[in-house]
């Protein structure tokens, strides 16, 4: 369940109306968030000691977050904690009961919105009263509906003049026209947009990205054709996206399997968008899947819904995979080259797997391996457990991975979760009592790690950002290089079948050339086919200064951004 549907929720409509006037108040640039500079201004006023408010706002740094960052812009004073630690006996109990920002600030925005803002307020006023925070107090018998709202000391005086100026200023502007304050963020994807926006107009972590990529990434990507090779442009919606959940898998029934990727998602009432619909409207991130062609467009459509748990997150179902002889009938689209694309974007992927068809189909294969660089979200689901009795259910699992070490490569064992995940009893015939505590505690594990999405959103909207910002830098000097290696005037054709033909080897000297890992260059075969349709003496030339922009994006623009981020009292 989320923070706002527990503390916000339950707040009384007299206490939301008082909130709303301190939000307005606290919001100083009138943006709809309040942040680190807004928190320290208005939270002093609670009349908490310095000391106690810096870890008042402690924040909360995810193990999955930017870990590669953290000796950049962490302190050694800074409160790292993570999410698994809020839970555990270790940490002390003063620590546990600063915890304010971090529960408010649920997905580490680095910014508090009106429902965020509820639930910090009422958070304040427990502490006033000596209670203990922490996670828990939100799912407690706490009286959130009649609870008061805290002290704020000068408040009231600080809004009164506020007015007062204000309605001064209304009088004197007579003639005056009116002052649309369009957001930022709406003008930064297009043509006439400012190069330059400072740090300071930047109110979210998510909103720091979009301003580092149209400044310093973007440019890069496109004198080098990144968006051809390897992902299209971004869009605004790509970084407001709501968090996905990828399922993937051979369908196993005797009804026939679907054909087609559906997105479900959150919408005012039931309805299915068509796939060419869905890819060309602006506030929807799939504008990228026009590259497949209407072949697959037309096997893609969007489901909307109004359901509580798609306001935080959206669900890819995609097609069984082909096994046996359907293998042989090729499907119109690249159906990998399509997975691959939703796996980038993507926060989870689940790998489903039925105990009565274990053995791994080809196609099944080449979509796994297509997830490389995406290990991280990967979880396998064993499902229907429920069909075998013990011994069968443990000679199952042990084939399950020795089949799945052999198609992902990797020395690290992956997370299975065992069960039978569906609205049925578990057959406690064929599992015994013992079975069912494992299913059940196999799903609370998986239903854990779903929850956790929304709050590791931003962890991973950096950690993408990062890894796509690499593979540009590659790319770049992937296809400078080639260009460097084109005659100047005879034997074009002839040196350019060359270097497509050795490719590896070019990949191998641009490696030694730029000191570059050997794991994160794309795959040989697949770039070779693109770079195939193209005439390589039109590439660019090495640009050192694009590159080294990139870089100092990476090694201080991000950090810093992190930085203005974590806590407000540091």
């Amino acid at each position: 369940m989320e923070i706002d549907s527990v503390a916000a929720g339950s707040c009384s409509k007299e206490n939301q109306l008082i909130y709303k006037e301190w939000f307005e108040f606290a919001d100083s640039d009138g943006d709809g968030r309040i942040t680190g500079s807004d928190a320290i201004k208005f939270f002093s006023m609670s009349n908490l000691p310095r000391p106690e408010l810096k870890q008042f706002f402690g924040v909360s740094v995810n193990e999955n977050s930017c870990c590669s960052f953290r000796r950049s812009y962490a302190d050694a004073d800074a409160v790292l904690i993570t999410d698994a630690d809020l839970n555990a006996d270790a940490v002390p109990s003063s620590m546990k009961r600063t915890r304010v920002w971090a529960i408010a600030d649920a997905k580490r925005q680095g910014y508090l919105g009106f429902k965020d803002f509820i639930v910090a307020m009422q958070l304040v006023s427990l502490a006033q009263t000596g209670h203990e925070i922490s996670h828990d107090v939100l799912h407690s018998d706490v009286d959130f509906k009649n609870m008061n709202p805290p002290v704020m000391e000068g408040l009231g005086v600080l809004m009164a003049k506020k007015k007062h100026s204000s309605s001064k200023s209304n009088d004197l502007s007579v003639n005056g026209s009116p002052s649309a304050d369009a957001s930022l963020t709406a003008h930064w994807f297009s043509s006439k947009s400012s190069k330059k926006i400072s740090l300071s107009s930047v109110t979210s972590i998510v909103d720091g990205l979009k301003r580092l990529y149209i400044q310093k990434l973007k440019p890069l990507e496109v004198a080098y054709r990144f968006n051809d090779f390897v992902s299209p442009l971004l869009t605004n919606s790509d970084f407001d996206a709501k968090p996905m959940v990828m399922l993937l898998g051979a369908h196993i029934g005797p009804e026939p399997t679907t054909d087609r990727f559906v997105v479900v998602m959150s919408g005012p009432d039931e309805r299915s968008i068509p796939g060419n619909t869905v890819a060309v409207q602006a506030d929807m991130p799939f504008s990228g899947l026009t590259t497949f062609g209407t072949a697959f467009l037309s096997k893609f459509e969007c489901s909307q819904m109004p359901h509580p748990l798609l306001e935080h997150v959206a669900f890819v179902d995609t097609p069984g995979v082909l096994s046996g002889e359907k293998q042989r009938t090729q499907r119109a689209y690249d159906f990998t080259g399509v997975t691959s694309w939703f796996a980038s974007k993507c926060d989870l992927i689940l790998l489903l797997f039925d105990p009565h068809k274990l053995d791994v189909s080809d196609e099944f294969k080449r979509v796994i391996s297509s997830l490389r660089g995406h290990d991280d979200k990967i979880r396998v689901v064993l499902n229907k457990a429920d069909q075998v009795d013990t011994q069968q259910l443990m000679r199952v699992y042990g084939a399950l991975m020795w089949s799945l070490g052999k198609v992902l490569n990797t020395p690290e064992v992956s997370r299975v979760y065992i069960g039978s995940f569906s609205d049925k009893p578990i057959n406690e015939a064929a599992t015994g009592p013992i079975g069912r505590e494992l299913f059940e505690k196999e799903q609370d594990d998986l239903l854990a790690d779903l929850k956790d999405i929304p709050k590791k959103a931003c962890d991973r909207r950096i950690n993408e950002f990062v890894k796509r910002a690499r593979a540009a830098k590659i790319h770049a000097c992937i296809i400078s290089h080639l260009k460097k290696e084109m005659p100047a005037i005879m034997g074009k054709a002839k040196a350019q079948q060359k270097l497509i033909d050795n490719l590896e080897d070019v990949f191998g000297k641009v490696q030694r050339e730029h000191h570059l890992p050997k794991g994160v260059f794309p795959n040989v075969e697949q770039f070779r086919e693109v770079l195939s349709g193209y005439n390589i003496d039109k590439f660019e030339k090495l640009k050192p200064k694009m590159l080294q922009t990139v870089d100092d994006m990476l090694g201080y623009d991000i950090p810093e951004l992190l930085k203005n981020f974590r806590n407000p009292y540091d």
